[in-house]
């Protein structure tokens, strides 16, 4: 039951519209019919202003952190249950109730969740691996979405060789199935409409026109 009660918290954490309700705040738009339509921190930096987008970004990392707590403090939950919470939230994220299940492409969730996970079940080293994965690429692209792909496409491989757990493993995988779903479309007309592959791979966000 607490296992049940845990993962419906998770999900509804990650459902909170982050996105939606600054941009409300900030400028009375729909997030949802400006930019990519996309319930997230980088259309929110994009089409609000960089600090709407860092303050949705940092919000939406604080729900998959805030899942993950509960799950293993309130709830005392087993690791394999925990991670369920979290993989709960980022499901949350990309398809929230409150939005008739649009939403977001759920990476603010994950690494807040995968930020608290590494620590609390100590491998930090793998912890590090994975910023590092997300972070190079960045800085060399300045591509957000491509450096987090990069990170989460290489999570299971991470996650095997530090945990030797199939059930670990198998859940880094779903996390990049799940967060996959939603990039995919994104990526296919970004690489449809690039004038080369360059183009593609190297990003320079745009700051928005009202600033």
């Amino acid at each position: 039951m607490n296992g049940f009660a845990a993962v419906i918290t998770g999900y509804l954490l990650g459902s909170i519209p982050t996105a939606y309700l600054v941009a409300r705040f900030r400028t009375g738009k729909d997030i949802r019919q400006i930019g990519g339509g996309n319930v997230g921190a980088l259309n929110t930096f994009r089409e609000i202003s960089p600090a709407a987008g860092v303050l949705v970004m940092l919000i939406d990392m604080a729900k998959g952190a805030l899942a993950i707590v509960l799950a293993y403090r309130v709830f005392d939950l087993s690791p394999v249950a925990v991670m369920l919470t979290g993989l709960a939230c980022v499901i949350g994220h990309n398809w929230m109730v409150w939005l008739k299940f649009s939403g977001g492409k759920g990476m603010g969730a994950a690494l807040g969740a995968l930020a608290v996970l590494f620590p609390l079940y100590h491998y930090p080293w793998p912890g590090l691996i994975f910023a590092a994965l997300i972070i190079l690429p960045l800085i060399i692209t300045r591509n957000v979405a491509l450096s987090m792909g990069t990170g989460l496409f290489l999570l299971p491989v991470l996650a095997w060789f530090s945990t030797r757990d199939l059930v670990t493993a198998g859940l880094a995988v779903a996390l990049l199935v799940i967060i996959g779903l939603k990039f995919l479309p994104t990526a296919l007309e970004a690489l449809k409409t690039s004038k080369s592959g360059k183009d593609f791979i190297f990003d320079h966000c745009k700051r928005p026109k009202n600033g």
